[in-house]
């Protein structure tokens, strides 16, 4: 039935991965948002390795499920697929993987226990019969695209990829090199993917999201200068848009410049969910001059009066 059918060859698996070291836990690591651009790396460079090619295999999704990493896989090709199976049957996937995990977070071997599933079937039980395993990969079918976070440290990787491509042997000790650039936020009009850290002062910062913490410590010092960093986070938030600032200072004239910039703030927070970034927030800060809030919101030092 695959061989006749003129449908695209389409299938999707599980791969299961655990450490057997006791202080390498992989699911807290990908949690980890320093550790999880090179627990990605580690697992991107090892798939491109087992199909010989760099699109031969896509993920789509990571889930963590302690002590198990959980890997979700897109084949588009038989044959890659094919070549996949004996890396996997041959251990070869699973030292390529220890390999690269060793590499970029520069520490000892991490070793492993592997496994591989479509649907309810255990292919580890029956990866003699290649033909067989290519069947049942071949029935389940992709139940998604890859999703938010994939395609965030995909679009990190490549950005990467170009500007350090002679560059193959990255030290595991400088995850940044998977982590986007200095910029806290994209410019107006682009749909660049939320970065991992940003540069302040000459200083990196994990790009967390806004904190309630953040949320209260900006309202209360920001005072009139809300509605010009409202005006900077609007470049690349449509919720902030013309006439909306306006609207706010109109509709909490009477609560006070606490309430305006509050209610500000939560209107981009709302908008964007897991974008709106203490860097994006960095960022306008600095373009109005509020360098001491900035500071403030990092925890560079105690609270003043940034007015």
């Amino acid at each position: 039935k695959m061989a006749g059918s003129s449908a695209p060859w389409i299938g999707s698996a599980y791969l299961f991965l655990q450490s057997t070291c006791k202080t390498i836990v992989l699911p807290s690591l990908y949690e980890s948002s320093q550790k999880k651009p090179c627990v990605f790396k580690a697992l991107k460079q090892a798939l491109e390795d087992s199909t010989g090619s760099r699109n031969g295999v896509d993920m789509l999704k990571v889930h963590c499920s302690h002590p198990h990493l959980i890997v979700q896989l897109k084949f588009c090709k038989r044959e890659n697929c094919r070549q996949f199976l004996r890396s996997y049957r041959e251990g070869a996937l699973q030292k390529s993987l220890q390999s690269h995990l060793q590499i970029f977070l520069a520490t000892t071997m991490v070793p492993l226990e592997v496994e591989l599933k479509a649907g309810s079937e255990n292919l580890d039980k029956m990866l003699k019969d290649e033909d067989h395993c290519l069947e049942c990969i071949y029935r389940e079918k992709p139940d998604r695209l890859p999703d938010e976070e994939i395609m965030e440290l995909e679009k990190c990787l490549k950005s990467l990829m170009l500007h350090q491509s002679t560059n193959n042997n990255v030290a595991g000790k400088d995850c940044s090199s998977l982590k986007a650039p200095s910029r806290p936020h994209p410019p107006q009009g682009s749909s660049l993917p939320t970065q991992v850290t940003f540069i302040f002062q000459g200083q990196q910062f994990d790009n967390r999201t806004i904190t309630p913490d953040d949320h209260q410590k900006f309202a209360k010092s920001v005072s009139k200068k809300w509605k010009q960093v409202g005006r900077s986070l609007q470049k690349s938030c449509r919720a902030l848009r013309d006439p909306v600032i306006d609207n706010l200072a109109l509709e909490y004239d009477r609560e006070g410049l606490y309430e305006q910039a509050y209610q500000m703030l939560l209107r981009f927070i709302q908008s964007e969910g897991k974008k709106a970034t203490i860097g994006r927030l960095i960022a306008a800060l600095e373009e109005n001059s509020l360098v001491s809030l900035a500071e403030e919101l990092l925890g560079l030092h105690s609270s003043e009066d940034c007015s």
